[in-house]
């Protein structure tokens, strides 16, 4: 009997294409746009992903997110040390700052100032230089995907030259040279990230009274984070997060107050109704169109539970055919788009995710399958 449903489902191959493509097209809207939706929201809180070592981050009580920044006074840096629990406690500047290159053209950078004694908060990965390198005259590293694109310097005849190891440029008036190249995760808004020290970023940045915008942590052996998370706010009267707490609280802030789940959801919510649409109507349009021999097969005493068996190994086969389609096409968009600004993350969650959508479509379009063959009368054979 499977044979003969296999059969079936490949004898008409004008429907059987039909449906493979419909849950193709399914398949690689969901996937594709959740990706897209999961890397943008990766992104927001790229910083916090690349800043591993300390456990706690200490703000003022009214940060929502990773970049909204309210400054604290430097004397917080001690407070905080002075909890119990605490095992150290180090500065950290994160800003918004424009830089003028060489050519004299401006670009809007995240510049960030790590502690002078222990450069704790730096980049995950150098690609060209040393961390240490920062406690040069005037040093600072840059993110090796700006010295390609946002940072090289586009000659006469429009070739780029890439920002090298030497170049110098200026952060609010202030001289700059670039002694390190780094690798960090892409940031929201795919500004340039430049790194360091503390006590350099205080220059560069417009003066204020309060500079410092958090407080990096580290527990002592055996702390629970959580708990000396409160002991922090209660001692100091501010906010204390762990990593992980910081990372919810900066998505929240966007699936809240940004538009990009409800222009993502929609995509997604699109291609499950394209699927219902084309692939569902098809596959029902199919089993209207071979009625007929599921009538002889009753005739001849298949029962309906051997009937609904072929059905269904019919929709698992062209959902699998579609799903893996679908998810292969997606892949292939991502590994290719993987240096671009485009961003795509796809874990092995969201496959699981797509293959569910896949098989409530298939599903759907089985019921409505179903129901035809239960109600079907043997006797429809023997009409002209």
């Amino acid at each position: 009997m499977n044979f003969i449903a296999l059969k079936m489902l490949v004898g008409d191959r004008a429907k059987y294409l039909g449906i493979i493509m419909g849950l193709t097209f399914a398949s690689l809207l969901i996937t594709q746009q959740s990706s897209i939706f999961l890397g943008l929201m990766t992104r927001t809180f790229g910083f916090l992903t690349d800043t591993t070592l300390p456990d706690i981050w200490v703000m003022d009580p009214k940060v929502q997110y990773i970049d909204d920044l309210k400054p604290l006074k430097e004397t917080e840096s001690l407070r905080v040390r002075s909890v119990e629990g605490v095992a150290w406690a180090v500065p950290l500047y994160k800003g918004m700052l424009k830089a003028r290159l060489s050519n004299g053209t401006f670009q809007t950078c995240h510049v960030v100032g790590l502690d002078d004694e222990t450069l704790i908060g730096g980049p995950p990965q150098m690609t060209q230089g040393h961390l240490a390198d920062l406690r040069q005259n005037d040093a600072v590293i840059v993110d090796n995907v700006s010295i390609n694109g946002k940072f090289a310097h586009v000659l006469p005849d429009g070739r780029r030259e890439p920002l090298k190891i030497g170049d110098t440029m200026e952060l609010n008036d202030h001289r700059a040279v670039v002694a390190g190249v780094c690798k960090v995760t892409r940031p929201f808004q795919s500004q340039p990230v430049i790194y360091t020290t503390y006590s350099r970023s205080t220059i560069f940045a417009p003066r204020e009274r309060k500079l410092m915008s958090f407080v990096l942590v580290k527990a002592k052996p055996g702390q629970d984070l959580h708990a000396l998370s409160q002991r922090i706010r209660q001692m100091t009267g501010l906010a204390a997060y762990t990593r992980e707490e910081f990372k919810m609280l900066t998505v929240r802030y966007f699936m809240k107050y940004t538009g990009i789940p409800i222009n993502f959801g929609v995509t997604v919510v699109l291609g499950f109704i394209v699927g219902i649409a084309i692939a569902g109507q098809t596959f029902h349009n199919f089993t209207l169109d071979n009625l007929r021999y599921f009538g002889t097969l009753k005739a001849m005493g298949a029962s309906n539970r051997t009937l609904l068996r072929m059905i269904l190994l019919q929709a698992s086969m062209v959902g699998g055919i579609g799903y893996g389609l679908g998810v292969g096409a997606a892949t292939a968009f991502g590994t290719l788009s993987g240096s671009t600004e485009l961003s795509f993350k796809l874990p092995w969650q969201l496959l699981l995710t797509s293959a569910t959508a896949v098989m409530v479509i298939c599903a759907a379009s089985a019921t409505l399958s179903m129901w035809k063959v239960i109600r079907l009368e043997p006797a429809i054979v023997f009409k002209s």
